[in-house]
C-alpha cells in the first residue's frame, strides 16, 4: 500500500518537481521581457501558472496510464523523452540562447507529443485527453520561439 502512494505521488508530481527546478536554475537568464514579442505574446507571469497546471495535468495522466498498464514499457519512454525534451528546450532557449536550434527543438517536442498523445489515446483515453492542452500550450510556444527568433 505505502508503495502504491509513492508511485502515485512521483508520477503526479515528477514534472512539476522537475519543471520548478530547470525553472531555479534559469531564471537568471531569462530574457522573456527584454525580447521584441510577436503579437498574442502573453505577459511574463502567465508562463509559471500555465506550465504548472500543464505539469499537474501530464502526471495525472501518465499515473492513470499506470496504474491500468504499469507494465507498457514503450509508452513510459515515450512520456520521459519527451518531458526530457521540454525541460532542456528552456535551458536551450535562455540559457544557452540558441534561438535557431530552440525551434527545431520545440518542433521535436511538438511531435513528441502528438506521439505521447496518440499512443495514450489507444489505451487510456483519458491520459491522452490531459495532455490536449499541454499540446496546444507548445504549438502556442513554437509560435512564440519562431516570431522570437524573427524579431531578434
Amino acid at each position: 500500500m505505502k508503495n502504491n502512494i509513492l508511485k502515485a505521488l512521483f508520477y503526479l508530481f515528477l514534472p512539476i518537481v522537475l519543471g520548478s527546478i530547470v525553472g531555479f536554475l534559469i531564471s537568471g537568464d531569462i530574457d522573456y521581457v527584454a525580447l521584441k514579442q510577436p503579437p498574442l505574446a502573453p505577459p511574463k507571469i502567465l508562463f509559471p501558472i500555465a506550465w504548472s497546471i500543464i505539469y499537474l495535468l501530464m502526471g495525472i495522466s501518465y499515473y492513470l496510464f499506470k496504474r491500468d498498464y504499469p507494465y507498457d514499457y514503450y509508452e513510459g519512454f515515450i512520456y520521459y523523452l519527451q518531458l526530457f525534451v521540454n525541460l532542456f528546450w528552456s535551458i536551450i532557449f535562455f540559457t544557452l540562447k540558441w534561438r535557431l536550434f530552440a525551434i527545431i527543438w520545440i518542433i521535436l517536442l511538438d511531435v513528441l507529443v502528438i506521439y505521447m498523445i496518440y499512443l495514450f489515446n489507444k489505451k487510456r483515453k483519458i491520459s491522452a485527453y490531459l495532455n490536449i492542452p499541454y499540446l496546444i500550450w507548445i504549438l502556442f510556444a513554437t509560435y512564440l520561439t519562431i516570431g522570437i527568433y524573427v524579431l531578434n
